[in-house]
């Protein structure tokens, strides 16, 4: 029983021209930074929101030109978007998380600002030989003083649904989650190592089933702090014995798609429902599209 995700997962959809061409140009950048506009974030991740819309502020109040610690988003409506760490923010304050329900802009704007943010945290020395290093591109890359240049990591990790071929889907809890909240299994990818063989290897590890029919769905940025996730789909299983061998799922039980469309009609893992046997992942996650997208076959 294979099915595809019926929508692109809300972090995956494109709204703004990341304009690669401008990147590298350093007098359209200066060009642009007169009617450009700055997203300021957190180190939390938070931003500034003024009844439930994210506040995006005049390039010219941080000067004539683009910053050096800005990091340059893309393209919207004609004006350059930009992103700048602040160590503090005043005012209502929100992060993608607690944003409720955002639009695809905001998605993107707010997965792209923090990815390139949360690399450049850490990014100020080359670990090759431990030198400064500085923005260029933009902020799409750093470079030392001998001009070796790095780009933004990102660190690419499995999520799957693994479901009996039939009516039901195996969802776990991790340990730190309340109880209730239930979620697709999902690892990092090992050096050396395809999505595939992750998607088996990760599986095994949290809850000792085997699998089968391992096939790709989709994928969406995750910028906690620099993830991208792939989902996957395959089939396990429900009489093979649950063995949770690496100690990081708490719980895991096999549930009827009638009790997942229950849940997904509850809301998410927001719902004051302390009755609840089942809440599933919000909507910034492919988690939900995945789930929603088993659910309704």
């Amino acid at each position: 029983m294979s099915f595809r995700l019926k929508n692109v997962p809300l972090l995956s959809r494109s709204t703004i021209d990341r304009a690669e061409h401008v990147r590298v140009d350093p007098a359209a950048l200066r060009e642009g930074w007169g009617k450009a506009r700055v997203l300021r974030v957190d180190p939390r991740g938070r931003v500034r929101v003024d009844g439930g819309t994210i506040v995006l502020d005049a390039a010219t109040a941080f000067g004539d030109f683009p910053e050096d610690r800005a990091v340059f988003l893309g393209v919207a409506e004609g004006a350059h978007l930009w992103a700048v760490r602040e160590p503090e923010l005043e005012g209502t304050l929100k992060d993608l998380r607690t944003l409720g329900a955002v639009d695809d802009f905001t998605a993107e704007l707010l997965s792209t600002a923090y990815a390139l943010l949360n690399w450049h945290d850490h990014a100020g020395f080359h670990g090759g030989d431990g030198t400064s290093t500085t923005l260029a591109r933009g902020g799409w890359s750093r470079l030392t003083g001998t001009g070796v240049e790095e780009f933004p990591r990102i660190d690419p990790a499995v999520i799957v649904l693994v479901h009996d071929g039939a009516d039901r889907v195996l969802l776990a809890r991790q340990h730190s989650w309340p109880p209730a909240m239930f979620s697709l299994l999902a690892g990092f990818v090992e050096a050396g190592e395809s999505l595939e063989r992750c998607v088996e290897r990760e599986v095994r590890e949290e809850v000792g089933v085997d699998l089968r029919e391992i096939h790709y769905l989709g994928s969406q940025p995750w910028p906690f702090p620099r993830s991208l996730m792939v989902g996957f789909a395959a089939v396990g299983d429900p009489a093979q014995e649950l063995a949770f061998s690496d100690g990081e799922i708490e719980e895991a039980h096999w549930f009827t798609r009638d009790e997942v469309r229950a849940a997904l009609n509850l809301g998410d893992w927001s719902t004051r429902d302390t009755n609840a046997r089942l809440l599933v992942p919000g909507s910034i996650s492919i988690a939900r599209t995945i789930i929603e997208s088993w659910a309704e076959l």
